[in-house]
């Protein structure tokens, strides 16, 4: 009789597949859709909603399951605050899998997991939030630049305005030089 045959084995060792389906779970509940292979679609659905469960429990136990399963806080802590909420009345079935046609690289089939009830706008905001923050980054730096171009103009402006100054003072210096050298070589 063959034991602990629950899960698929996915060809790779337990620490691995342990990793892929850490990661997979974290994108999940961080973009609350994915786009897998279907049978790693399959077995997400186990992690996800234990995940879950454990936020709906909210004890520190539960935490900190979740945190050695998932190994990053701000999922962790979307799960237990926004997650747990959210799923407070329903008794499971928290993820949904729907078959999205065949990749074209090796035939396989494809599939998108989401959470059931989810908020639409968090697919891709941490990119969106990223690309926003390098706007404004890339925004704040050509004012910068913007402003360092001025100082370099005045700069020149107030070293222009101090050589005409200059000239215009060099003359009449040199008129009083001019006729002090000529006398002195009439005294050789």
């Amino acid at each position: 009789m063959r034991h602990g045959d629950a899960h698929r084995k996915f060809n790779m060792p337990t620490s691995q597949r342990r990793a892929l389906f850490s990661n997979l779970t974290c994108a999940l509940l961080t973009h609350e859709q994915i786009k897998i292979t279907l049978p790693r679609a399959k077995e997400l659905r186990t992690f996800a909603d234990n995940m879950i469960t454990f936020a709906k429990k909210g004890d520190l136990n539960s935490r900190r399951l979740a945190l050695a399963f998932l190994r990053d806080e701000e999922v962790v802590a979307k799960l237990f605050s926004t997650l747990a909420e959210r799923y407070k009345e329903r008794n499971g079935g928290y993820t949904r899998v729907l078959r999205a046609g065949i990749r074209y690289g090796d035939a396989a089939q494809m599939a998108i997991v989401e959470l059931v009830d989810r908020d639409v706008a968090a697919k891709g905001a941490k990119d969106l939030a990223r690309v926003a923050a390098e706007k404004a980054a890339a925004e704040a730096a050509e004012k910068a630049a913007e402003e360092e171009v001025k100082k370099a103009e005045k700069k020149a402006e107030k070293k222009a305005e101090a050589k005409a100054e200059a000239k215009e003072e060099k003359p009449t210096a040199k008129k009083a030089k001019a006729p002090a050298k000529k006398t002195t070589k009439k005294a050789e």
